[in-house]
């Protein structure tokens, strides 16, 4: 049996990923397949119960097992272009004081442009969770930096794109216009690069993040596949030293 960590369920298996992105590569003849990326179970995708998805169970099992907050601490949380799912759960954690942003949502509490997050003070927070955002940004290098600034020391930021793993450079251009050209060279109509796995951790660090890679021995022996995680999978964990 499987378990999700974010509703606590119990399932034979998670659902597929849809075929809709899986068309539209074939249609366009991709040259890489969905089983080429880093962290994405295509297999066992979404939750039966909560539709929590791969990365989110990946999160959850981050914030419950390894995430070091003292329990006596307040836990302030930013959470960039928050999922539903997610975003209920962080809320649930323990003396979690939790913010949302986006730059569109309403349903954010703050409408906020990564790159500029000046209405934030430095430091501001204990958690943030960016994920899946870097990938759609004009600017990431001005995004990280600012993720860098409001991160307090000794937090952690969960800091995720889309990693092709054959990739040997980032190919990006915010500049791309056709919808059939961003979705063969960045995987997503809306995406404006597709990054290697160095370079989106050097951008990281040049940002002054410490990171720590933490693969499947970080959480124990069995456990990814249990949660339906692939054994490829990878959480980058952003540090301010």
């Amino acid at each position: 049996m499987r378990t999700c960590p974010v509703c606590s369920n119990r399932f034979p298996n998670f659902y597929p990923m849809g075929r809709g992105h899986l068309e539209i590569a074939n249609r366009l003849n991709v040259f890489h397949s969905a089983d080429d990326f880093e962290t994405l179970n295509i297999g066992q995708y979404s939750c039966p119960e909560c539709s929590a998805s791969d990365r989110d169970r990946l999160y959850a099992l981050y914030a419950m097992h390894l995430l070091n907050n003292p329990p006596d601490k307040e836990l302030r949380i930013l959470d960039i272009a928050p999922a539903a799912v997610l975003s209920s759960f962080l809320r649930s954690l323990p003396k979690a004081r939790y913010r949302s942003a986006d730059l569109y949502s309403p349903l954010a509490d703050d409408i906020v442009d990564i790159m500029d997050m000046h209405i934030y003070a430095a430091e501001s927070f204990d958690l943030i969770v960016c994920s899946h955002v870097l990938e759609h940004v004009r600017d990431d290098r001005k995004a990280m930096s600012e993720l860098f600034r409001v991160l307090a020391r000794n937090g952690s930021a969960i800091l995720m794109v889309p990693i092709l793993l054959q990739a040997t450079h980032t190919d990006e251009d915010p500049d791309e216009k056709s919808v059939d050209e961003r979705w063969a060279r960045f995987g997503q109509d809306d995406h404006v690069r597709l990054y290697s796995k160095n370079d989106f951790i050097s951008r990281l660090k040049q940002s002054g993040f410490e990171i720590d890679a933490l693969s499947s021995q970080a959480f124990g022996e069995g456990v990814f596949r249990q949660h339906g995680i692939t054994e490829r999978s990878v959480l980058y964990i952003g540090r301010k030293p």
